[in-house]
């Protein structure tokens, strides 16, 4: 009993130790002063449109790391100084390449990263039907008139194979000695 009031004394410590220090967060604040809310606007938008080369999936706008500050700096700067965005986006495309953008440009670098899921997807599709069709049209062992059986395969690979009744015989006796089902039927699936 003595030790559940020991524990529960530290843990009531710990929870007022926790509760009286606040914690810090790390978050990164920039302030920036704007003359006009267009440009204040305009370097919201530049930010969400490009990629931080040092934390790969996070834009400008909410990357903590200190690349990202320097381009959030540079971009402030560009806009103070009059730049277009079409500038701003040449500066930072010269300086990273396609990688900073979000939304790459349309080039022959870049047109499997644009149409490469679209001809999977159909490569796949294709795959699938052409699994299907060729599936559904093989057709099963058929036992003809004389007691011999007809496998017929329509892959192209193996031409139709027809067993007697004295190669089935042959078969059984065969696969029987070597501890293997004994029916030859049922290697026709039958």
């Amino acid at each position: 009993m003595k030790l559940f009031e020991r524990m529960l004394g530290l843990s009531l410590v710990c929870v007022l130790l926790y509760l009286a220090f606040p914690v810090n967060s790390h978050a990164q604040v920039d302030v920036y002063d704007f003359e006009t809310v267009e440009q204040e606007q305009r370097f919201r938008q530049l930010s969400n449109e490009f990629r931080c080369p040092m934390c790969q999936n996070a834009n400008l706008s909410s990357s903590p790391g200190g690349v990202a500050a320097d381009l959030r700096r540079e971009i402030y700067r560009m806009i103070i100084e009059g730049q277009t965005d079409t500038q701003i986006e040449e500066f930072m495309l010269s300086r990273y390449g396609d990688f900073v953008l979000y939304r790459p440009r349309l080039t022959t670098q870049t047109i499997l990263l644009w149409f490469g899921p679209i001809l999977f997807l159909l490569a796949g599709i294709w795959i699938g039907w052409n699994v299907i069709r060729n599936s559904a049209s093989r057709k099963s062992p058929t036992r003809n008139g004389d007691g011999s059986v007809t496998v017929a395969n329509n892959s192209h690979a193996v031409a139709d194979v027809v067993i007697s009744a004295e190669e089935r015989k042959r078969l059984n006796r065969l696969l029987a000695e070597n501890d293997l089902p004994t029916n030859a039927n049922d290697m026709t699936g039958r």
